[in-house]
């Protein structure tokens, strides 16, 4: 896949949401989020055991504000605000998920909806919000456009 075919892809605010990440590809996809002007995290969640942990990475990894309450009202508040990260867009990897989702399915499936809500916020806005999951579990489309 090319950088350009993902620019594409990662532009279209309406297509944008939570999502497995690609098998291959990564370095171009990250490639073309910087080059479209997103603001892209990469998160890693080996180790994390459990909420407080998990919200503790989301804070600094996201640069949340001193506000943040580390629970998951905040967490919601803040995905649907990053005013203090202006960009033409956003995308969250989320790597090493496997063994957190595993220890913690209630908590990380919590964290999907909530990431899920602020997608749709930022799609209204018409603001790419891209979540990439690294996980081998079922339960997620993958990125669309891939075909």
């Amino acid at each position: 896949m090319s950088p350009d075919h993902y620019e594409t892809i990662l532009r279209d605010s309406a297509r944008s949401g939570v999502y497995h990440s690609p098998q291959g590809g990564m370095h171009d996809l990250l490639a073309a989020a910087e080059k479209a002007g997103f603001a892209i995290f990469r998160i890693d969640l080996d180790g994390v055991d459990g909420k407080r942990a998990l919200l503790e990475r989301l804070a600094v990894a996201l640069e949340f504000p001193d506000w943040f309450g580390h629970n998951w009202d905040a967490l919601a508040d803040c995905l649907a605000d990053l005013s203090w990260l202006e960009a033409e867009g956003y995308l969250i990897l989320l790597e090493h998920c496997d063994g957190f989702r595993a220890d913690h399915p209630g908590d990380f499936a919590t964290a999907l909806r909530i990431f899920s809500d602020a997608s749709e916020i930022w799609r209204s806005a018409r603001i790419p919000f891209w979540v990439l999951v690294d996980m081998h579990a079922d339960g997620l489309a993958y990125l669309p456009g891939l075909d």
